[in-house]
């Protein structure tokens, strides 16, 4: 009387120990990839973080700053900003003293400075018409 048999149900344990042994490896490799791309994406970043990296500081009178960052294994930062173009020069002097002009460029002035071969920046200034001059400044660590 009360002998009935349950039906074994191995089969759920099998599907779930297999959806358990393949779901897992290829859920964190699919999650390693997306990590990967979104890292070395550019970004906005803020000015001053971004000058305080390239170990410098925006002139006072500089107008429309556009800051963007790239990072991974290295950082990538990039400064766009317009300045009145006399005042050029006495900030490169002030900011990288120790920056070398580098022979000719694609740019008006050209200037790069190292710090021990760990941190690179590089400066670009167009001159503009109307007394303004552009500056391109990137940098980037090792």
């Amino acid at each position: 009387m009360g002998d009935t048999k349950k039906k074994s149900r191995w089969w759920i344990w099998l599907l779930a120990g297999l959806v358990v042994l393949c779901g897992l490896p290829v859920t964190f490799l699919a999650w390693g990839a997306y990590s990967l791309s979104e890292s070395s994406r550019t970004q906005p970043v803020d000015c001053a973080e971004a000058m305080e990296f390239a170990r410098g500081r925006l002139p006072a009178d500089a107008e429309d700053a556009r800051c963007t960052g790239t990072h991974w294994q290295d950082s990538y930062i990039t400064v766009d900003f317009r300045m009145p173009r006399a005042g050029v020069a006495d900030w490169l002097k002030t900011t990288y003293p120790g920056g070398e002009q580098l022979p000719p460029c694609d740019a008006d002035l050209c200037l790069e400075e190292d710090y021990d071969q760990v941190l690179y920046v590089r400066v670009k200034v167009v001159y503009e018409d109307g007394g303004t001059a552009l500056v391109h400044l990137s940098s980037f660590d090792l």
